[in-house]
């Protein structure tokens, strides 16, 4: 039995794409998953199973929304050890900042540099991104909501041909211990 997350992109947020937690815990038990619970209202689940792994869990995940509740969703899904890699890896001193100012967009599949080499660094500072495996690191020292980097950095052609979904560095934390064996 493993320990994974779920992550799902653009649920609850707008008044759009409603999605109530309950409902969903409700789903992922349906799917024969055990110890579910979620995080926050804005797409997070935890839940331990047997069978598949990340890719086809997602895969399951996201039809099983799609005709519970009528619309698409893209899902992620990452396991405790890949979360917890994520959070160690942190290219930025995560310790010194607001969790408001760093965050990691989670990739569905490697990304390579070369989808960012357009972008000039130097032209979005005080902001800084990294790349991890199958994540970016983003540290914007007003937050998300008045980051220039962050636009551009999620404009298509960047991630055309995968799933994005970012988190607060508080989520990513939280994700971790959910996650970790015995939690």
């Amino acid at each position: 039995m493993t320990t994974y997350a779920a992550l799902l992109r653009g649920i609850n947020v707008g008044g759009s794409r409603k999605l109530p937690m309950a409902d969903l815990r409700t789903l992922l038990t349906g799917l024969g998953h055990t110890g579910v619970r979620t995080h926050l209202q804005s797409g997070q689940a935890v839940f331990t199973s047997g069978h598949g792994d990340e890719e086809s869990l997602a895969a399951e995940l996201s039809r099983a929304i799609e005709e519970r509740f009528g619309f698409p969703v893209d899902v992620i899904v990452r396991d405790h050890a890949y979360l917890k890699a994520v959070a160690e890896a942190c290219p930025f001193p995560a310790a010194d900042l607001q969790p408001k100012q760093l965050h990691v967009t989670y990739f569905s599949v490697p990304v390579s540099p070369d989808r960012f080499a357009d972008i000039d660094p130097a032209a979005h500072l005080p902001e800084e991104f990294r790349l991890g495996d199958r994540c970016l690191y983003l540290y914007a020292p007003e937050g998300l909501g008045r980051s220039r980097l962050a636009e551009v950095l999620s404009r298509s052609p960047r991630t055309k041909g995968l799933i994005a979904t970012s988190r607060n560095w508080n989520t990513v934390l939280k994700l971790v211990e959910l996650t970790a064996p015995g939690a």
